[in-house]
């Protein structure tokens, strides 16, 4: 049996009630047209204030995220742990609000959770995006080159005064932060200010993690102009290596404003792109790897290069991820071989984590397979506890 084919150990921590939900929402979202029908309705049905926050908590929030609150998601937090060996990434995933005070509002939840992380051991990172700390806007107009108003300056500079006031926390308390990436027309402003951090912040070890999504087929390019700037000014890299999660927002996009998707023209090609960044990363000594994969092959392809490395398990510079929810069939079975394990685990309001939700659910109905193999092994565990 291959390590990930083991479903007695990935789905152990699931009661057979739960086994049964995961299985009824995986076939749910297997459908492609229901899930626009169900996104539509559920948006809706959230704008005119139905009654519908039970049914959702009772469904897809419950099953992807870990409560309404950092309170709410520690018997999950402790029971992946204790159980699994799996810790969680507590992820604030409250979108679209874009007032100062929800800046700020936020700003106080992270370093909330720097605290947190620093009493668990089971949560040994914070996570925020960018667009957390500041204007969508905003961003795009510094990645695009425009000169910003002198109000606009004074708005920049408070979003920078957030990300550093977060990052000296994070130095304070020795817990590594991984800033998500976002579109690729804000993210080079967010690049920018996430170097200077890591040139402020990573003398000594990497605390700063950026993330690089790897549909983008200039990531490569990216990161090896990094690593020479890395060089040259002696500060260690951090990063969080990711597929990517806008896949069709940024094709349409690209079309529509008529330039060159940054977008690998198919699967196979992300799937290299993804692996030679794992690859040169390993083959360097300076920089520290968050390797968030829901795919089987490249999963054992950083088990390999730990091997050839020779870099144990347990080195604190090399950590798997993946999201709560999905991929229980990696994360608990890298775990029980005593690899570093993280669960994304997102949590916030039922109505203000459902453009989080809905984009989830579209996703796995645009990655061919992801639904089908979370089905098969599903269906495997359910055979194997001889369940009807």
């Amino acid at each position: 049996m291959k390590l990930f084919d083991n479903t007695e150990v990935a789905f152990a921590l699931k009661s057979d009630s739960q086994l049964e939900r995961a299985y009824f929402l995986f076939k749910m979202i297997q459908n492609q047209p229901l899930v626009k029908i169900g996104s539509t309705i559920t948006k809706f049905a959230l704008k005119i204030h139905l009654p519908i926050k039970a049914i959702i908590r009772a469904t897809v929030f419950d099953h992807f995220c870990g409560g309404i609150n950092e309170d709410d998601c520690l018997p999950i937090i402790d029971k992946m742990h204790l159980e699994g060996k799996v810790h969680s990434v507590l992820d604030y995933s409250v979108e679209g609000k874009e007032e100062e005070k929800s800046f700020d509002e936020a700003l106080q939840k992270i370093i909330k959770i720097l605290y947190f992380c620093e009493e668990k051991k089971s949560i040994p990172f914070a996570v925020f995006k960018p667009s957390g700390f500041g204007r969508f806007a905003l961003y795009q107009k510094i990645s695009e080159g425009k000169t910003l108003t002198s109000l606009e300056e004074e708005e920049w500079s408070r979003v920078k005064a957030r990300f550093h006031s977060v990052c000296k926390v994070a130095v304070e308390k020795d817990v590594p932060l991984l800033i998500d990436a976002e579109e690729s027309w804000m993210q080079d402003a967010a690049d920018e200010l996430i170097e200077e951090l890591m040139e402020t912040y990573n003398s000594q070890k990497s605390v700063v993690f950026n993330t690089l999504q790897m549909y983008r087929h200039d990531r490569m390019f990216y990161l090896k102009a990094l690593h020479k700037k890395a060089k040259e000014k002696g500060f260690h890299i951090g990063m969080k290596v990711v597929r990517g999660a806008y896949m069709e927002k940024e094709r349409e996009r690209a079309e529509k404003y008529g330039y060159e998707s940054p977008i690998c023209a198919d699967k196979k090609t992300t799937d290299e792109n993804y692996d030679a960044a794992i690859r040169y990363m390993m083959d360097n000594s300076n920089m520290a790897l968050f390797a968030g994969t829901h795919n089987e092959e490249s999963s054992y392809l950083v088990m390999d290069l730990a091997k050839k490395h020779q870099i144990n398990e347990s080195d604190s510079r090399l950590w798997f991820g993946q999201l709560y929810g999905m991929s229980d069939h990696i994360s608990f079975n890298l775990a029980h071989k005593g690899y570093n394990v993280a669960k994304y685990l997102p949590f916030g309001p039922v109505r203000d984590v459902m453009p989080y939700l809905i984009r989830r659910a579209e996703e796995n109905t645009s990655v061919a397979g992801q639904t089908s193999r979370e089905l098969n092994l599903l269906k495997t565990e359910r055979k194997r506890r001889k369940m009807p």
